[in-house]
Formats: structure tokens, sequence, C-alpha cells
């Protein structure tokens, strides 16, 4: 298995602990990543969350590099979708939205790296007070479709400001668990400061 599905696979299979502050609280989501992994699970993953050089290219889009600076970067001519993609869409085996006001849809892309007739089900852990819908429900992998994309629609009540809540995000076939974490944080207020 290549090496860049072993990391991706391991970043999913993390587990909480206590986070190291003082004092000691339990660990979210995030704090994991860096700690402690199941390294035979990540080995046999199931599905991968994974990211080509061009989805790479479309995240330095977004976070606002123009096409001459990536471009120089990479050694060859590249440009920009028009309209700049969300950050929200880039394919993180993990959904943080810093800024929920109403709803957002997103996108992730999963790769079978297990069976090749595979059908692998979504379980939904949502954060509070937030609303999740994945469609499809159902991912049904085979010889020929061994990568499908997903919409990911989250939406809140909330009418005040809130701190980040956390979820989970897992696609299961009966033997493996993929699982990715959710962070959600409300923004319903803008709070602006007057430098004069």
């Amino acid at each position: 298995m290549e090496d860049r599905f072993v990391w991706r696979a391991c970043f999913c299979w993390g587990r909480p602990t206590e986070a190291s502050q003082y004092p000691q609280k339990p660990a979210n989501p995030f704090d994991y990543g860096g700690g402690i992994v199941k390294p035979n699970k990540a080995a046999k993953p199931g599905l991968v969350y994974d990211m080509s050089t061009g989805d790479y290219l479309k995240y330095l889009c977004t976070v606002g590099y123009n096409d001459s600076s990536i471009s120089q970067l990479v050694g060859q001519s590249t440009y920009c979708p028009s309209p700049k993609p969300s950050i929200l869409d880039v394919n993180l085996p993990s959904i943080t939205i810093p800024n929920l006001r109403t709803s957002v849809t997103l996108t992730r892309t999963v790769t079978n790296v297990g069976p090749l007739e595979s059908i692998y089900k979504v379980l939904i852990e949502p954060p509070l007070g937030v609303h999740i819908a994945v469609r499809p429900e159902i991912l049904a992998f085979n010889s020929t479709v061994k990568a499908l994309s997903f919409a990911i629609e989250v939406s809140t009540t909330y009418k005040v400001n809130t701190g980040y809540y956390f979820g989970r995000l897992t696609w299961t076939d009966g033997v493996h668990a993929v699982t990715i974490p959710i962070s959600v944080k409300t923004q319903i207020i803008q709070f602006y400061t007057d430098d004069n």
C-alpha cells in the first residue's frame, strides 16, 4: 500500500486520550492525529480520503495564492478555478466549519483500498445542536467503481455564537469503520471593531 494511504489511514484510526495541558482534559478532534494509532487497522483501512497534486493546487487557490505564485512554486503554468473553490471541500479526513451561520454543503471523496465488492453505510454522530445529512447514505464499490464522492449538509438552529462542538462521521462495511472528526462552531453574529 502506498505510504500516503497509510499516513491518511493512521489519521482516521487515532483514538482519544488526554490532552497535554494542565489541568488535563479529554482530547478533542483538534488533539488527534499525532498520538496513539492502531497500525494494524491503518494497514488495511478499507477506505482512504485521497488527495492528488491537483487537490493541493486547489487548496493553494482557496487560501489566497494567485496563479503566478502557484506556477512559480510548482514549476509549470497553473490556473486557479473560477469561482474560487471552498476550503471546506479540501478532501481531508476531517471536517471543520469555523463559522456556520445556517447551513453549508461540502463534499468528500473516498477511495476503496479494501475488497473490490464493498458496500459502506454511513453512521453520523452530529455535534451538539447541529444537524448533518449525508447523501448518498450508502456507497457501493466494485471492480470499476473505486472512488465515490458524497455530500455533507451541515445545519444549525443555534441563534447565538458558540464554541466548537464535536461529532464524527463513520463509513462502515461491517468489517472496517473509517471515522473522521467533525468540528463545528456557529458564528451567527460577527463582531467588528473600530480602529479609530
